[in-house]
């Protein structure tokens, strides 16, 4: 056993006096966290194991308090050991709503989700909250040309085709800033919210909250990286949502066509992104499962590019013969 796994251990048996429980892995994760699902007395918690070096325990029992103030269902802080990077929380159950998701109960199961989201959006935000700013949104969308393009595809750039691209990146950017900007949670999707019987959904890995753009999580949920509909049925739900935004207070004056292109941007920011750090957890990671959906998140990123003449050069570098070549059905 490492000495990391004696340590969590240790600090298991202090936080629950007693050394007769069991546990054993609850999920995979995109980050350096890991969460095992501890046994005892008959209930069920969750262990975080979050290494100081690379993740911020702080910021995650932060946001776990904010959210639940908020109303929202998260785990609550059992017990903490911060200098080593380990927490103890409740335990909201296995059942993801990627695991769930069916034609026959998407509506029932987006309109909890939605609700949820549209609370979060109405809260006031705390101050000290970072904002998705400019740098940080270009930052984002450069790990697809470093891990996607150039590592994962040996794809290289020419000076006037990275001006083509940056232009594209530019717009992109600026169409986010433009809009509300609202509490973000950032990974608002099938894999971090769980079916619960009670106060669905529960709502997971939340702790890079930051103030974003009012269809970030929007699209995070209803163009999913691990789940897609039909375009006409996510326009429904679109609008929809618009329409309770507008009843909240949170837009006013906008027209559909408007914040369906807010809407449709702010995807191909967050997909082009997705695509990179799929890539990245392959190549740097060695997880390289998340590859698998890199065909249904560039296919997002390819359609809404055919439609918008300021992402003319995404689109032209997505359907051309060399990038195909690499790529084989990942545009279709």
């Amino acid at each position: 056993m490492s000495k990391r796994l004696d340590d969590l251990h240790n600090f298991l048996k202090e936080s629950l006096g007693s050394d007769a429980y069991t546990t054993e892995p609850a999920s995979a994760d995109a980050s350096f966290r890991r969460y095992f699902r501890v046994f005892f007395q008959g209930k069920t918690q969750i262990v975080m194991d979050a290494p100081p070096t690379h993740e911020n325990c702080d910021q995650f029992i932060k946001m776990s308090r904010l959210l639940a103030n908020f109303g929202l269902n998260v785990p609550i802080i059992i017990d903490t050991r911060l200098e080593q990077g380990f927490l103890l929380i409740s335990d909201l159950g296995t059942e993801q709503y990627l695991d769930h998701l069916k034609a026959e109960n998407v509506e029932a199961l987006y309109a909890d989700a939605l609700a949820c989201l549209l609370l979060l959006q109405k809260s006031s935000p705390p101050k000290d909250l970072p904002l998705y700013n400019r740098e940080l949104l270009l930052r984002e969308m450069a790990i697809f040309c470093e891990w996607y393009l150039h590592k994962h595809l040996s794809i290289e750039l020419n000076q006037n085709e990275q001006a083509a691209i940056a232009e594209c990146f530019d717009a992109l950017a600026a169409n986010a800033l433009q809009q509300p900007q609202v509490i973000v949670h950032r990974d608002y999707h099938s894999r971090n919210l769980l079916y619960t019987k009670a106060k669905n959904p529960g709502i997971l890995d939340f702790q890079d909250a930051v103030i974003g753009a009012i269809t970030y999580d929007l699209v995070s949920l209803l163009k999913d990286c691990y789940i897609a509909w039909p375009e006409d049925q996510v326009a429904k739900w679109v609008i929809g949502y618009k329409l309770q935004c507008e009843q909240a207070g949170l837009i006013a004056n906008i027209e559909d066509a408007q914040f369906l292109k807010w809407f449709d941007l702010m995807g191909t920011q967050r997909h082009l992104k997705a695509v990179g750090i799929f890539a990245r957890l392959k190549h740097r990671d060695g997880k390289p499962g998340y590859l698998d959906d890199i065909p249904r998140t560039l296919n997002y990123v390819y359609q809404t590019a055919k439609r918008y003449p300021e992402l003319d050069f995404l689109s032209q570098l997505l359907s051309s013969p060399d990038f195909a070549q690499r790529t084989p059905g990942e545009t279709n």
